[in-house]
């Protein structure tokens, strides 16, 4: 089995105040680089989420690039070419795909890339929007 973790959840698992903390950081730590990955452009957006959360619990950027390179050394991180976003594109095309869907389209891509039976995200209902072979793979942790 291989996983594919989104933003939502590794945002989760480095917050101990989040409220979804305790399910993400155990299949967090569950994980490794054989049996689970996230995608590259995730690392900016766990950059992005950590470093302007509300209150104490925004992360310096030197703290965030610190989670950065624990989710590098424990997830495998998948990357698209050209063909890869145009395929996914068109994709969301034929599916109706508009507006901010097409990132999780993208990331749905590159969990079909590496094989991911289950995609760990705590936004359900937006990667259930990118079609049904997404929607059979999406669980919280």
């Amino acid at each position: 089995m291989k996983v594919f973790f989104d933003t939502s959840v590794l945002i989760a698992a480095s917050l101990l105040q989040h409220e979804h903390h305790r399910p993400s950081v155990a299949a967090y730590l569950k994980a490794d680089k054989k049996n689970a990955c996230c995608a590259a452009h995730t690392l900016a957006e766990v950059y992005s989420g950590l470093t302007r959360m509300p209150g104490s619990q925004r992360m310096r950027g030197d703290q965030a690039l610190l989670f950065l390179d624990q989710i590098r050394e424990r997830l495998t991180i998948i990357t698209l070419d050209e063909e890869d976003y145009y395929s996914a594109i068109a994709f969301a095309v034929a599916q109706g795909i508009v507006g901010g869907t097409i990132y999780d389209a993208l990331l749905a891509k590159c969990a079909f890339k590496t094989n991911a039976t289950i995609i760990y995200t705590w936004d359900l209902d937006h990667f259930r929007l990118v079609g049904p072979e997404v929607a059979r793979r999406v669980r919280t942790p």
